[in-house]
């Protein structure tokens, strides 16, 4: 079996390792956390984020990051967005020379606005061709109950992300590859915040109606931004464009929707974060989405509302309000 390495052991960390592990992956995965590292060693299970699911024998867990990379030649980040910076920092002397690293995570960096893959390009010192990413309809309890579901994996590099596919298919996670990482970034950042905005409608008690025009001006929104940046525009009708939407604005599962329920069933931004007590990508990144967008000239109504209230006290209700009386115009406007 293939070395594998997870840096993190949350949820979708988790599960993306027991996905590593059922397609064959030796995989050794890095907690912060003692307790969850020995409740993975001795009874095969991390019961913060996926208790009473068993995990395949072929993970382990270490405390320690320089054993947990060890020389292995694919390195997973599965860490909070806004952190990947500082860790791998730390971790960058204790990579493989020639290993890859995979991006699970889903947001802009704060300050910067970089992607991801660009933040570990530039900490890393390494080439794009090392540096892949992972996005689509992935919830992760739904995977680490081993439900069918498919993902995107992305990297300039065609061996690479073919590499990468391989690593991660197994009887019931299909994975399809591209090489347009920017295109899979921004539909996996973005739908976060549309999320949210979906959310706050839901909590306010809107139907089916309303949530439909939210995820569908959502999209436009995702896809303007990222056709300004490069990306390909059919990325933005696959499983990191429009299938992850989906299922991030609409399932009881994700964090961002949650989130967006608990604003607009009348809780403040902290009661929120007191209540959900879990990374929510959305709310740490709108704001540089935002700011990514304004760089490129993009119009992105939606966002521009989510960080308004997020940011600024602005009510769910008066965003919803504030959206819905714009201009008129094409559907198919760039703007």
């Amino acid at each position: 079996m293939s070395r594998v390495t997870v840096m993190g052991s949350g949820s979708w960390g988790t599960a993306f390792a027991m996905v590593l592990a059922d397609a064959g992956g030796d995989v050794v995965m890095w907690s912060r956390d003692a307790d969850t590292a020995e409740s993975i060693n001795a009874r095969h299970m991390n019961e913060r984020y996926h208790s009473g699911i068993t995990l395949p024998q072929g993970i382990r867990a270490t405390t320690d990051a320089v054993q947990a990379l060890g020389d292995s030649p694919l390195v997973v980040l599965a860490i909070p967005a806004q952190s990947l910076r500082e860790n791998l920092g730390n971790w960058r002397e204790h990579l493989a020379v020639d290993s890859v690293l995979v991006s699970l995570m889903k947001g802009i960096e704060n300050g910067t606005a970089l992607r991801m893959s660009q933040v570990i390009e530039g900490v890393a010192g390494v080439p794009a061709s090392r540096v892949a990413v992972v996005s689509g309809p992935n919830l992760a309890r739904e995977i680490a109950l081993r439900q069918p579901a498919a993902t995107t994996v992305a990297c300039t590099d065609q061996v690479s992300a073919q590499q990468l596919q391989d690593a991660c298919s197994t009887d019931y996670f299909r994975a399809y590859w591209t090489t347009d990482v920017v295109g899979v970034e921004v539909g996996g950042s973005v739908k976060n915040v549309i999320a949210l905005a979906n959310g706050m409608a839901a909590g306010l008690g809107f139907g089916e109606n309303s949530q439909a025009a939210l995820i569908t001006r959502g999209l436009a929104e995702m896809t303007r931004l990222g056709v300004s940046m490069g990306a390909d525009p059919l990325t933005f009708m696959g499983l990191a464009g429009v299938g992850d939407l989906i299922a991030t604005c609409q399932s009881p599962l994700s964090r961002n929707r949650t989130f967006g329920v608990n604003l607009g069933s009348g809780l403040t931004v902290e009661e929120t974060v007191s209540a959900t007590q879990q990374t929510c990508e959305g709310v740490k990144s709108c704001q540089s989405i935002l700011e990514l967008a304004a760089r490129h000239g993009v119009e992105m109504p939606i966002t521009e509302q989510v960080v308004q209230v997020v940011h600024h006290g602005m009510k769910p209700r008066d965003m919803l309000a504030a959206f819905m009386s714009r201009a008129p115009k094409s559907e198919t406007s760039l703007t």
